[in-house]
């Protein structure tokens, strides 16, 4: 195999296949990238984690075909620092590959690319889905960071995507909080698939690198197909039942607040500075006419912050972790947003002051005192 290509493109091509690359593999060739040149001038770039496989196309000038794996971390982290101008790739029939520039020449120890797995393909009978990218790249902002980073909680640690009656709806819960984002989309019929969270975040950075307007996924029973003009992200479902999350939504609230969103979060932030009460970042929030005063306190100090609030209902004092406030308030653009409570052990809801494109739920800590 040899070729020659510019640096830049395939250093953008390698940092996204990489994203496939497990750190925690046992499995040697796991840790490589397979690359293949064609006689048709086509590099293919390919990795998995076989939960996870990328695939990218990039031209080059092939003056020989073949293929090779090569191990990522030292493959992309040479190829990163190469200036930017032509390089010279070739690999020889015992697997050393050498990486060539004006100045410079490496060689390194590949791979058979014969050990390395196949992706495997969806189901024939695949379900065609057009998606609007930039839409689902930024309800997978505003939900992937709700789910259990816990790997033993299985379904839990997945991102729900239901479409149905022309609507998209993405969810994603930890058993402390609970995201869900809705919009509209054209798509008929009544779909339902669940991916890992950490997988989708993977996807919307792939997204955010293309300049398509429209993604195409062709979805299976147990996988499925993210497909760009020249990349391909192969995506294992999770399987099973997710928790049925419109149960767990509250329908009637005693107390609902409206607050403008950057104030709450700049006070939030400066509050959980010395929010080590309990070792669960505890911040007080105490309803009182048109104020919300938020409180913590620790060994170091304590702090008081106060936002004005149009507030409907009683007065309550409610404690929660201040990193799940933070993060959903940090994932919504709203000038202000609408709060409701029932009572202090009762989870919060966080919601538009109009429709529902978003909804998030906050479990309390239990506080006990006063600060």
């Amino acid at each position: 195999m040899k070729f020659t290509c510019n640096q830049q493109i395939l250093s953008k091509a390698l940092n996204t296949v990489s994203k496939a690359v497990s750190a925690r593999t046992t499995i040697p060739i796991l840790k490589g990238i397979l690359i293949k040149a064609s006689d048709d001038g086509k590099l293919i770039l390919s990795a998995s984690d076989l939960d996870l496989s990328i695939e990218k196309t990039i031209n080059v000038d092939v003056v020989e075909e073949g293929s090779v794996v090569v191990l990522s971390k030292l493959f992309v982290d040479i190829i990163r620092k190469l200036p930017n101008e032509e390089l010279v790739i070739e690999a020889s029939g015992d697997n050393q590959v050498t990486i060539k520039s004006t100045k410079s020449e490496f060689t390194v120890v590949g791979l058979s690319s014969d050990e390395f797995p196949s992706f495997g393909m969806v189901e024939e009978d695949a379900e065609e889905i057009l998606l609007d990218q930039e839409t689902f790249r930024n309800m997978i902002g505003k939900t992937a960071f709700s789910a259990s980073i816990d790997e033993s909680k299985g379904i839990i640690t997945g991102v729900l995507t239901e479409i149905s009656d022309n609507m998209l709806h993405m969810v994603a819960l930890d058993g402390f909080r609970m995201a869900v984002t809705r919009e509209k989309c054209e798509n008929n019929g009544q779909k339902k698939f669940i991916i890992a969270a950490k997988i989708m975040n993977e996807l919307a950075k792939i997204i955010s690198d293309t300049e398509e307007d429209r993604m195409k996924l062709l979805l299976g029973s147990k996988k499925a197909v993210a497909v760009f003009t020249d990349t391909k992200v192969v995506i294992r479902l999770l399987e099973g039942e997710f928790i049925k999350y419109k149960d767990i939504i509250p329908k009637e609230h005693k107390i609902r607040v409206i607050v403008n969103r950057a104030d709450l979060l700049d006070a939030i932030e400066r509050a959980s500075l010395l929010a080590k009460e309990g070792k669960n970042n505890l911040v007080r929030i105490r309803l009182e006419e048109n104020l919300l005063i938020i409180s913590s306190r620790s060994e170091e100090g304590n702090v008081r912050e106060e936002c004005i609030i149009s507030k409907e209902g009683e007065n309550l004092e409610i404690g929660f972790n201040s990193k799940y406030i933070s993060d959903v308030i940090k994932n919504i653009e709203d000038e202000e947003i609408a709060m409701e409570f029932n009572t202090n052990i009762n989870p919060c809801l966080v919601k538009p002051l109009s429709g529902n494109s978003y909804e998030y739920l906050i479990l309390p800590v239990r506080i006990t005192g006063s600060n």
